[in-house]
């Protein structure tokens, strides 16, 4: 294998777990399917199991046991083995025949003696691991015979690795950064204690026990990645969830022996995405993977992958009754070379290029097989495409030899075809219009400027919004705007707006699931003008917050570039900004790129500085940089800080990693209907 990478962090960890499934029924939690998926493809581990049938299942409370002629189960888990997941595992082995059992999770024994409440002193002094060992002995006594076999072992099956130089972690796809409105209300949750003033004053120490263990978790597989790396990590963050994360990553216990023996460096940035909203609402990227991932429906189960309809391909109609006939085609084409290479091409290059090699993958791939293919240069049009992928229709072994290609053709037409692609045009020449009328503006001119298109259900056409793309238009507004002055226009303005969404929310003949959690009720019957106007106000209060995210920064204080003579007015990525500033030739201390120290030694340090010259770490000081960015990543953002690095410093190798991968309508969803601070761990 080349060169360690989250492609071969992913692969050896479920190269371990596979070789535990030999004639297994498997049964795969959400998390670990998806990073299966993106890993190694669903096809090896049909080989690992190697029966004449797959038995495969989701892990869920309802899952069917195992039968007499199947004896071994594996179940692989993304989550902490407590609570609701420790039932379920009872409730699906005391209904089956099992005799040996295994179960690997990708949290280490570490988190699992935090999570149940065990000192770090006590801990230190522990032999083996008892969390593990009583679990086995649960497992035994639940097959029925203690003589049976019980395994449970941590594999850190943290990552999905969409590409060699961007990676998710699906378990934490709904972690997304803190707001002001939640220093609130941990401060309604202590109300003995000293209240604090703003987000700079939140710590570990104040947050709820659900989000540490979530934090804890999370860092726990970061730390096994960089240990594949072979890497000691210096971390940084930008960011106050992000400064609490890196914290804890920097003072992780079990890292300290990995780092004192790790032969490279490379430096750990996280990121809040909370002070760059722009980018993650806007339409501005020139991507067609982005295209494809926010118009094509997801993927069940999957936080990053979507379904493309593969029915064109076979003999039946293309009705809506056949589409649930055949199984859906999907992005990730991890067991197909020449799939891949065209998938990495996608995400790497602009939209008109990325059509393009699509025709030249298919053309290649039709030449080789031989098929009756009619060239046209020119324009590349849907119709131009589908003819290509007709021809592998009544060839089975071109259509086997060439699936991974045919499923991103596929999806290329479908988004090129798609209603929703012809608005993102609509979308992006708002926003432009939006850039140039900040500048000149008052924010309440702005919002007026937004007020005739919101327009309830009987009034809309296709090219109008929807109320949820209203609400991507509102957090682009706010996020992209910063910091402004209230007066008694803005107060008029906003009123008016928030009048005009509840109304919009009223007329709804049927709630959206995302409108359903905003307003709490789940039918259009019983939501009433005034439960829809509590609702606005509340959102309206989100939307001041990311206003005024970047409050706290000192340097990174917007993402707007005003216009001039010259210039149109324009959007700065945050991402970009950091980058720049960690690879700035003049390497200024950065300002607002906090390090987090690991402890007593950085401290001697600190002291010694005083008497001596002792440089502080740098984020650009290693030749590998990892940028997290918690709360999410558009696939542009990703493509961008992949060009930008070498170019800024040559030879520095960068791995972005993020909780999920982002579309425009995910950012209503994780702003307005995520319950941050107490995320649901099962116990």
């Amino acid at each position: 294998m080349s060169a360690p990478g989250v492609l071969s962090f992913t692969q050896q960890g479920w190269e371990q777990v596979l070789a535990k499934m030999k004639r297994a029924l498997v049964y795969l939690d959400a998390p670990c399917a998806e990073s299966l998926h993106w890993g190694c493809g669903s096809t090896r581990l049909l080989e690992a199991v190697g029966g004449p049938a797959c038995h495969l299942r989701e892990f869920e409370p309802a899952a069917v046991g195992g039968g007499a002629e199947q004896p071994k189960a594996v179940f692989v888990l993304s989550c902490l083995l407590k609570g609701r997941t420790v039932e379920t595992l009872r409730d699906i082995i005391c209904r089956s025949h099992f005799q040996y059992c295994v179960v690997v999770t990708a949290v280490n024994h570490a988190v699992h003696l935090t999570a149940n409440h065990v000192p770090a002193a006590a801990a230190a002094e522990l032999e083996g691991q008892p969390v593990f060992e009583q679990l086995e002995e649960k497992l035994c006594e639940w097959m029925g015979n203690m003589n049976y076999t019980a395994e449970v072992l941590h594999v850190p099956l943290l990552l999905a690795p969409v590409a060699p130089h961007l990676a998710l972690t699906p378990a934490f796809a709904s972690l997304f950064p803190l707001l002001p409105q939640d220093v609130h209300l941990l401060n309604s949750a202590r109300p003995d204690k000293r209240r604090l003033g703003s987000l700079s004053e939140v710590d570990a120490t104040v947050l709820p026990p659900e989000l540490l263990l979530q934090i804890r978790c999370l860092v726990s597989g970061l730390s096994s990645l960089c240990e594949h790396l072979g890497v000691r990590e210096e971390c940084f963050a930008v960011g106050s969830l992000s400064r609490i994360i890196a914290a804890d990553l920097a003072n992780y216990g079990p890292a300290k022996n990995r780092r004192k023996t790790a032969a490279g460096r490379a430096s750990v940035v996280f990121v809040d995405r909370t002070l760059d909203l722009t980018g993650a609402t806007g339409h501005h990227g020139d991507n067609l993977v982005e295209k494809i991932i926010s118009v094509l429906p997801q993927l069940p189960g999957h936080t990053n992958d979507v379904m493309v309809n593969m029915v064109e391909l076979t003999a039946l109609q293309n009705e809506e009754k056949n589409q649930s006939m055949v199984a859906p085609g999907c992005l990730a084409q991890s067991n197909d070379t020449a799939a891949r290479a065209l998938w990495e091409a996608l995400l790497s290059t602009r939209h008109k290029e990325a059509v393009m090699e699509v025709r030249r993958h298919l053309v290649e791939a039709s030449s080789r097989e031989n098929l009756p293919i009619k060239m046209s240069m020119g324009r590349v049009t849907p119709g131009q495409l589908m003819s290509y992928i007709q021809l592998f229709k009544n060839n089975l072994q071109a259509l086997v030899n060439h699936c991974g290609l045919l499923q991103l053709g596929l999806a290329t037409v479908q988004t090129l075809k798609h209603p929703q692609t012809a608005k993102w045009d609509n979308f992006l020449a708002f926003e432009r219009l939006l850039l140039q009328s900040i500048g000149e503006s008052t924010m309440s001119v702005v919002l007026n400027q937004l007020l005739p298109m919101i327009k309830p259900l009987d009034q809309r056409t296709n090219d109008d919004y929807s109320p949820e793309e209203l609400l991507v238009l509102l957090i682009y507004i706010y996020s992209v705007s910063g910091e402004f002055t209230v007066d008694k226009d803005l107060g008029e303005a906003e009123e008016n707006v928030k009048k005009a969404l509840a109304q919009v929310f009223c007329e709804e003949s049927e709630l959206s699931p995302l409108l359903q959690k905003i307003t709490g009720c789940d039918s259009s019957m019983t939501l009433t003008f005034q439960k829809s106007k509590i609702a606005a106000d509340k959102l309206f209060a989100s939307l001041q917050d990311i206003a005024g995210a970047r409050n706290l920064m000192k340097q990174f204080k917007s993402v707007y570039a005003p216009g001039n003579h010259t210039h149109q007015a324009s959007y700065k990525p945050l991402l970009k900004q950091v980058v720049e500033e960690i690879f700035n030739p003049e390497r200024p201390d950065p300002v607002d790129i906090e390090h987090m120290s690991s402890g007593l030694t950085d401290l001697l340090k600190t002291g010694f500085s005083m008497f001596m010259k002792v440089s502080r770490p740098h984020p650009s000081d290693h030749p590998l940089l990892i940028l997290f960015v918690v709360g999410g990543v558009t696939v542009s953002e990703a493509k961008m800080i992949k060009d930008l690095v070498p170019s800024l410093k040559p030879g520095t190798q960068v791995i972005v990693l993020s909780t999920r991968l982002l579309k425009p309508l995910n950012i209503p969803e994780l702003l307005f209907a995520t319950d941050r601070l107490h995320p649901d761990l099962g116990f």
